[in-house]
Formats: C-alpha cells, structure tokens, sequence
C-alpha cells in the first residue's frame, strides 16, 4: 500500500484529490496521513469528504477514515465503473475540484459517463466553470477523450446550489501533448457574471478593463443571472490564441469595490501576456496530472506555484516518474520530461 504525507509541500487539499485520482485509475491502495495538518481546518472537511466519496463510488472503493476533521484515510479502490451519477458537495465547496478527483479516471474507463454536480461552481479557492469550459477541457480533448460541461446554475459562496452536467466519451489511452508556444493572439474579451447584485458592477468592473487593456465595447459583456440561490459576482478575461485559450477570473466579495476586483484580474491577464507564455499557473498545474497518465508530454508556463511544485511531487512519487520545472527565461519556466 503507498503512503503519501499529507502535510508535504503546500500541504493543502490538492494532495488528497491527485492521490484518490491516481489511486482509482490505477487500483492501487493508498494511506494518506497528516491530512492538510498545518491548516486553519486541519483533516478532512465537507468539500474534501465529497471528493472522497465520489472516488469511491465510481471505483467501488473500501474507505477508512473519512470522517470529518479526519487526518488519516484508507482507500482501497476496485474496478472502476463508467456510468451516470450524481454528486453534492453539500455546500459552496467546489464542484470542479470533485470532478478533478474522478474526471482521470472515467476519461480512461470502458464505457461514457454522465455526471451531475451540484454544489459551488465559482469559488475564490478553486478555478471556476469558464476555466474549465474555456481553457481546461479544450486541451484535455486534444489529448484523445471528449469531455462536454454545461453550466445549468451558477453556485456562488456563501450559498452554493450550483449545477454543472458533464459528458465523457473515454479512451484506452491519452495521447501526450506538447504545448511549447501560444501563437498569435486572435481574440481577447471580458465577461461578467452577476447574479442578484446591481448592474452598475459589472459596469464599474468592466470599465476598468476598458481602461487598462484597450478593449472595445464589443469585446465586454455580461450576464445577468437569475436562477442562482444567492448573490454572486465574477469577472473573467479570456484570451484566445492560435494554440491554446487562456481565462483568467477575480470575485467580487461583500466589502470589496468592484474597481479592485477588475484591477486583480488585469494583474493576472498582465502577467500572461507579458510572459508570452502559452499556458497559465492555474492550467499549469491541472494539466499534471493528465500529462502523466499520458506517459509524457511538455509545456512551457510562467513560474509554476507551490500548489503545482506539490501536485508535482506527489504525482513523481505515486508514478514513479521524474517530471521536473526548468526556469528557461524571465517568469518562463518548462515542465515535462
């Protein structure tokens, strides 16, 4: 049975859901101890607990250990088993980092799946829908298997309620991709969605795009939204290039001005574009884990954070592989074999 410290690197959530992924795709049994020990929160929480458990219901896994403000958990997962499914963090928790869990897997399973997830959709503490709808899966289909996402309602914190439909055409296995340069830029736009807040932040938000990046007016909408289950803002730039789509978001919180949650996303946006980098930190370090199921492949991305540093390490040493991140310019680094 492999062990894996969960307090090593970052120490954060991440090495619970690259371990149950890497566990359930392999059938191989895992102990994960000192589960997120140094946080605020240590153990297991409602969000983590959801990733767990969706893991264990698709591969018919024996699970020890998980149980709320647990630091220790046994996993000893089965066959894995496509099919329809329905999964509720319960909470504003991310639904996108349940189906990061389980996603590895079903994309290599023998059948489609379909899935339902219900719970947080934008959350300050996990990519949110448009990455993965925009930036994420495009690549991740490049790489063999078709993964379609619909946003059926948006689940902003404090209240959640979101719902996100996926469907997973599977394959025996994944093709490794190389993603050295980004090409011409072709198309960039901002978009905010609001929901239950009064227009004139979008506005506010996007006027402030306007103003740092040269957008015209046609290069900035909004969405109203109606259904959500409580109020909600998020402010996204997307920037399309002959490669790869890049998106980048900020949320709006209770007390923060709409200018400064602009001004963060600009940052981000600068950042990319100043790098002239193809892929971004956050695709960066969702793209590990695929890569190595893959048995291979590269990209060039601007310096790697301590969350993919950790993914990093923690999928080095269930798979037995030497990933590395080489610095190769000003905020240019290279990851891959």
């Amino acid at each position: 049975m492999d062990s894996i410290d969960g307090s090593i690197g970052e120490g954060g959530g991440q090495i619970l859901r690259t371990s149950l992924a890497l566990a359930t795709c392999l059938g191989r049994p895992i102990r994960i101890f000192h589960i997120r020990a140094a946080r605020q929160r240590p153990g297991l929480q409602p969000q983590h607990l959801a990733a767990v458990s969706a893991a264990a219901v698709i591969s018919h896994a024996q699970v020890v250990g998980a149980e709320k403000d647990s630091q220790t958990l046994t996993f000893i997962p089965s066959a894995v088993k496509a099919g329809e499914y329905l999964f509720s963090v319960g909470t504003a928790g991310s639904t996108l980092l349940v189906l990061q869990t389980v996603l590895p897997a079903l994309i290599l399973a023998d059948a489609p799946s379909h899935l339902v997830l219900e719970g947080g959709t934008h959350n300050p503490l996990a990519p949110p829908f448009e990455f993965l709808q925009y930036t994420f899966l495009p690549v991740l289909n490049r790489m063999g298997p078709v993964v379609r996402a619909r946003l059926e309602r948006p689940g902003f914190a404090p209240r959640g309620g979101g719902r996100v439909v996926v469907d997973i055409q599977p394959v025996p296995r994944l093709r490794a991709v190389a993603i050295p340069e980004r090409g011409a830029i072709r198309v960039q736009y901002a978009e905010v969605l609001l929901a239950h807040l009064p227009e004139h932040i979008a506005r506010r938000e996007l006027a402030v795009i306007q103003a740092a990046l040269g957008f015209a007016d046609e290069q900035c909408r909004f969405e109203l939204v109606s259904n959500a289950y409580g109020p909600g803002n998020v402010v996204s730039i997307v920037i399309q290039s002959e490669h790869i789509t890049e998106c980048f978001s900020a949320f709006g919180r209770r007390g923060v001005p709409a200018e400064q949650v602009a001004r963060k996303v600009v940052e981000e946006a600068h950042r990319y574009l100043k790098a002239a980098v193809p892929v971004g930190h956050y695709l960066a370090d969702q793209l590990l884990l695929p890569m190595a199921l893959a048995g291979g492949g590269m990209f060039i991305t601007v310096k790697p954070s301590s969350h993919a540093l950790t993914n990093m390490q923690v999928i080095n040493a269930f798979m037995k592989i030497d990933m590395r991140a080489e610095e190769i310019g000003d905020d240019a680094w290279r990851i891959g074999w």
